[in-house]
């Protein structure tokens, strides 16, 4: 997919190294004014050793005042002296053993804390406080209280109710007056209503000194909803926009050519036809063609290419590419909202703009039950009121309507089981980040897996290498050390672990775009590409050695499979589900990993738009996608998907264009999900039926008059308690 040619950055390197590993002393320097903040990603943080590792190593620094790590966002952000370059910071951290991207702070919207959640857990402290004493008031009216001593209760209590039910009961206030705005019904409309005819008929009953008033059965009402929202709320992390992270990974600097001066200049501020220098692991600013220089180009995070692509003059190059061997010069072709990854990032956009026209389960529901509960409590107003001729009798049971037909029960429905779905499903290693994605990936019949760094771990190994010749190997290894190349890195590993020692190389040097060269012996060898070396190139991914005059060694790679892929694989496809294979690497290395794993149908060099395309014409046709994948060229199909996972060791992009993450680095967990998400979906429907089943039972009691504020409050109780031991279910079977 995207990663395959990173370096090869183990899982949590600071938790395998153990706590000797964060031992790393810096004091850095004192922060001074003018100094410069930076911005890193690090999508391969997950523990405090890590966050402790990172900080540690950043301070070292001489020229770093400051470094914190954020392990939500999985983001580094240093202060440094205004001199210091990002790409020292990168090759710091990836010295550590974690991956890094530059993020262009000024993207980036300042990080809103978690005001929603905080705000509904205040509301929800303060309704439950409330009506825990209005229901120790409401005891003494039931145990017999009468006359001047209960309408003191009464009293007592509505100033108690009033400014609680107005402050904990805004979120359901300002739902409903949005939908009514709107034209259209939601679940909070009748909520709202039933709230506010309890407390009206309550103060009247209260004025009149009468012997029902509903304040008890108003807070609790208020109480078990927004129990239901804070639990909903907490089952999902706030999902940041995908496209505003695509944005904050563009090159925010470039080096301009003005003449012979270099001139580092905002990206914003590069014009069509301007002249700029790529160093060396740098990514190129904007898309342009190659003037001068020879290089390879790292195109994994955009087009998911396992193998580099060799870079010459007249060659066309992309935002986002990573320049790899040598310095290049290029001439810009577009710049700013022009570039290939800024319209990456507006596909990613569009595509999460089109999966928020989900209809969730509840308000599906919403749409019966709000009509219907104000038909059925409006009948029994205008009844009563024909019937009896007494307005305070008519609205005392259409109060009671409104709040015995389990408003509650509805409101818990869904989330009481997401709650424990998502609960489940992170003991199995995956995290829900959105609201409805449990109901979506339920309805899932395709699945579409991305290739490298995700069915695969995304680094080149060498393959057989005690099956080479052992001296061969050492020259190779020493001709290997000498470059920052992915498949040399591969080559030093491979032959470490065969326990070969690098041979004596002299006069080593990387020549940009082609390999690297060094005396062996008195006669020059060479490590690198097919054409440099002499030899017939071969269609997997490949490098040569050449050694005198006999025919160059060819060292051929390939990408570890990921844990449980083959697993997942299998149980999505026994589960009856169609799997399809979308990459943007070689036609013959998917085909290769398509018969691997028995994928029946695989689609190869396949660009950021193919891959979206293909997942739209899949919906268009009837289909329910869920897309897994985890780099950049992935965002827009993730986002375009009915439902999308990420792995963690994602790029940040991705995991925020996806649904659901998973934490691990075994796959199997998949299958899992898509039968905990069927089973959810289940108890969310019978969630409903039992909320049907109890209006059948205590709606005829409410309208024949019956239902007193006691039955009303105990009703809303057992029907709220019930639900949740339903979707508690989820818990011991699927």
């Amino acid at each position: 997919m995207t990663t395959a040619m990173r370096p090869s950055f183990s899982a949590c390197p600071a938790c395998a190294a153990g706590p000797a590993a964060s031992d790393l002393a810096g004091s850095g320097r004192a922060a001074q004014d003018g100094d410069a903040r930076l911005m890193l990603s690090v999508p391969g943080v997950h523990c405090a050793a890590c966050i402790t590792k990172v900080e540690r190593g950043l301070m070292a620094h001489p020229r770093v005042s400051a470094a914190r790590v954020n392990l939500t966002l999985r983001r580094a952000s240093i202060t440094a002296a205004p001199d210091v370059d990002v790409s020292e910071m990168i090759a710091l951290v990836e010295a550590l053993g974690y991956e890094a991207h530059e993020l262009d702070a000024a993207a980036l919207r300042a990080t809103a804390t978690d005001r929603a959640g905080r705000e509904l857990l205040m509301r929800l402290a303060v309704a439950g406080f409330a009506s825990m004493n209005v229901m120790l008031l409401s005891v003494a009216v039931w145990s017999g209280a009468a006359d001047a001593t209960r309408d003191m209760f009464h009293w007592i209590s509505a100033a108690i109710a009033l400014p609680t039910i107005a402050f904990s009961g805004q979120p359901f206030f300002r739902n409903a007056w949005h939908a009514l705005r709107g034209g259209r019904l939601n679940m909070d409309v009748p909520i709202t209503l039933a709230i506010l005819l309890a407390v009206g008929t309550s103060l009247w009953e209260t004025a009149l000194s009468g012997h029902h008033a509903y304040f008890d059965a108003a807070l609790t009402l208020v109480f078990f909803l927004l129990a239901g929202r804070y639990l909903d709320h907490r089952t999902r992390a706030i999902a940041r926009s995908a496209a505003e992270e695509l944005t904050a990974l563009e090159v925010p600097r470039a080096w301009r050519l003005e003449g012979d001066t270099e001139t580092q200049v905002a990206v914003a501020e590069l014009r069509l036809g301007d002249l700029i220098r790529v160093r060396p692991g740098g990514r190129m600013p904007v898309d342009g063609v190659i003037e001068e220089g020879t290089s390879e180009l790292d195109r994994s995070l955009l087009t998911g290419e396992t193998t580099p692509v060799f870079a010459a003059p007249g060659q066309q190059v992309s935002a986002g590419e990573m320049n790899l061997t040598g310095p290049l010069t290029l001439r810009a072709t577009a710049v700013g909202a022009d570039t290939s990854l800024h319209r990456m990032a507006d596909l990613v956009a569009m595509a999460e703009a089109g999966r928020a026209n989900y209809t969730s389960l509840a308000d599906r529901a919403a749409k019966l039950y709000a009509p219907g509960v104000h038909i059925l409590s409006a009948l029994a107003f205008l009844g009563w009121l024909i019937g009896t001729g007494d307005m305070r009798t008519a609205l005392n049971i259409a109060a009671a309507v409104l709040i015995i037909t389990c408003p509650c029960a509805l409101g818990l429905a869904v989330p009481a089981v997401t709650t424990a779905a998502s609960g489940r499903l992170f003991k199995r290693g995956m995290l829900i980040k959105h609201a409805t994605a449990l109901e979506r990936l339920a309805e899932v019949d395709t699945v579409v897996f991305d290739k490298t760094g995700t069915l695969t771990t995304g680094t080149p190994t060498l393959e057989t290498p005690e099956a080479l010749d052992p001296g061969a190997l050492a020259v190779a290894m020493a001709l290997a050390g000498g470059s920052s190349h992915p498949l040399s890195r591969a080559i030093v590993v491979g032959a470490e672990a065969a326990g070969i020692t690098p041979a004596e190389v002299s006069e080593i040097r990387e020549v940009p775009g082609y390999g690297t060269e060094g005396i062996w012996q008195g006669s020059r060898v060479r490590l690198g590409r097919a054409s440099w070396t002499g030899a017939d190139a071969l269609a997997q991914t490949a490098t040569y050695l050449q050694m005198g005059q006999g025919a160059p060694l060819a060292l051929t790679f390939a990408d570890t499979l990921r844990t449980g892929a083959a697993e997942a694989v299998d149980a999505l496809k026994a589960a009856g589900k169609h799997v399809v294979l979308i990459s943007g690497d070689s036609a013959p290395a998917v085909e290769a990993m398509a018969l691997r794993l028995g994928i029946p149908e695989w689609l190869a060099e396949a660009l950021p738009e193919d891959k979206a395309n293909r997942i739209a014409a899949m919906t268009d046709e009837g289909r329910k996608v869920l897309m897994v994948g985890d780099g950049l060229n992935d965002t827009a199909a993730l986002s375009a998907a009915h439902v999308s996972i990420s792995p963690a060791s994602a790029l940040d992009a991705a995991r925020a264009a996806s649904d659901i993450v998973l934490l691990g680095a075994d796959l199997s967990p998949i299958a899992d999900a898509c039968a905990i998400a069927q089973s959810a979906t289940r108890r969310i429907r019978e969630n409903f039926r039992i909320a049907t089943f109890y209006n059948i039972i205590a709606v005829p009691l409410a309208v024949a008059g019956l239902a007193t504020p006691l039955i009303a409050a105990l009703a809303m109780s057992t029907s709220s308690i019930v639900v949740s031991l339903n979707a508690l279910r989820l818990k011991g079977r699927t």
